[in-house]
Parts: structure tokens; sequence; C-alpha cells
């Protein structure tokens, strides 16, 4: 009879501490090299086996998302990907491991002209509704998860997107950036990277929107929600979390939006913010 007593009460405790935990991934759960501590893989499959939500929530496309949750040990839960644009359910051993349950796209076209025409040697790439990725120049990076197709601008003009890519190889992240907000691009969501990189998705469209679909999924209770990153892409998911970590190398605006700074990615900030959650 105690036994079942204490049963009860261990399942009452775990459902009230239950948390919905976001993710970032470069910069925070992986360095700049895309290598993973074993500290991060040993706390963040502790923190899913004490019941916790853990949502990879990450720029990169479903591709390359995928690994970092096996490597974390959600083999059920939610992910969220090309920086809200898609979110899957993971169910790890069935039809793939995941199917995806969103996906907001948008045309590019109005965005892509207007980039053109002020950066006129960038180097455009795109996610289309159906996964793959169409790029311009041989355009490729590891965040794509799949090989790029070469096509040409125009073809460009002409997809349905999940996710637009610019990068400049010839301006400072800091001239990229004053070039895009002279843009004024209009109905659409965008973050500019670390480098002279810029992100597109469709209007409203974050990885706090995405979390929030899951939240809602889910039921948790937005006091119980805990976000960690280090970019500009992270801003909205750092204000949407009822406690949004900023990593200890992250520019000045996103620890500004966090309720607290952790250490850096080298020092294993990330670690630390989930050790405090066991």
């Amino acid at each position: 009879m105690t036994t079942t007593l204490n049963a009860g009460i261990d399942d009452q405790r775990t459902a009230f501490n239950r948390r919905l935990i976001g993710l970032d991934v470069d910069g925070t759960l992986v360095d700049h090299y895309g290598h993973m501590s074993p500290a991060i893989r040993e706390l963040g499959a502790a923190v899913v086996q004490a019941g916790h939500e853990v949502v990879i929530a990450t720029g990169r496309s479903l591709g390359a998302t995928l690994p970092v949750v096996e490597l974390l040990g959600v083999d059920h839960g939610y992910a969220v990907c090309s920086n809200g644009g898609v979110t899957v359910q993971i169910h790890a051993g069935a039809d793939g491991g995941y199917t995806v349950i969103d996906r907001r796209s948008f045309d590019p076209a109005p965005a892509l002209k207007a980039l053109r025409h002020r950066l006129p040697n960038a180097k455009y790439a795109l996610e289309d509704i159906q996964g793959n990725f169409l790029s311009t120049e041989r355009f490729q990076d590891a965040s794509f998860g799949v090989e790029a197709t070469g096509v040409t601008f125009e073809e460009l003009l002409e997809a349905e997107a999940v996710r637009l890519v610019v990068f400049s190889t010839d301006s400072t992240a800091e001239e990229f950036g004053t070039a895009v907000q002279s843009i004024g691009l209009h109905g659409v969501t965008y973050s500019v990277g670390w480098t002279a990189w810029l992100d597109i998705a469709a209007q409203g469209v974050t990885k706090a929107s995405g979390l929030e679909n899951v939240r809602e999924l889910l039921g948790v209770d937005r006091a119980h929600t805990v976000a960690i990153g280090d970019g500009r892409n992270d801003i909205e998911m750092l204000q949407w979390a009822g406690r949004g970590v900023a990593m200890g190398q992250a520019p000045a605006e996103v620890k500004a939006a966090a309720n607290e700074v952790t250490a850096t990615v080298e020092e294993d900030g990330a670690a630390a913010v989930l050790r405090s959650l066991l």
C-alpha cells in the first residue's frame, strides 16, 4: 500500500516538475567545429530520462537536426527545425523516425529580388516544401542536411520556400547586417548570423512560434519552459521561455533578451543549465 502511494506521489512530482526545454544546437550544444562534448551528451540524456521534454530548436534543416536528436537520446518527442519553418514529431523506430506535423512556407521572390539588388555577389540557397535544397553557385552548408541542387536564380524565384539562406563572401558581418537592414524586407522573418549570413522564414515564424505550438500540444505550463541559445535567431525563443538562458559568447542583444547568462560553449555552459534541471 505504501509503495503504491509513493509511486503516485512520484508521478505527481514528475508531472508538476516537468519542463519543456528548447535547445539551440550550433554554439550551444555543439561548438563551432560541430563537436558535442561528453558532458552535454550525458546530461542531455539524463534530462530526457528524468521525464523532461527536450526539444531541439535550431536553424538547421531536418536532415542536419536528426543526428543531434539521436545523440541526446530523444526517441519520442518533438524537434523544431529551419528556425520554426518545420516541426516534427519524433518516434524512433517507426515511419523513418519522425513525422512532419507543421511546415510554414512563403514566396521568396520579393525578398530575393530586393536582396540581389543590394547584394549582387551574394550566394543563395532555399529549402523547398519537399525538404530539398536549391542553391546558386554551388552553395552548400552542413546545416542544410542534404546535398543542394544547383539552379539558376530565376528558378529560385519560382520555388515555394520554407527557409531561405543568403551568404556574402565580400563583406563583414556588420556590413552585411547594415545592408540587410537598409533593404527593409517585408512579409518575412529574418535574422543575421555571426558571419555575413542571413536566414529568412515566413512572417511570424521563429523558433519561439514552433516551440509554442509544441508547448500547447504537450500541455506544459508556460512558466515551466526553458530555452538556451547563443544567436540572434534565438532572441524570440529566449524571450518566450519562462527561463531564457544565453550562452556566454552570445552577442549583447541576445544576452539582453535572456533571464540569465551561462558560460561559453567552449566551457560547456549548456551543461551547467541542464545539470540544474536534474
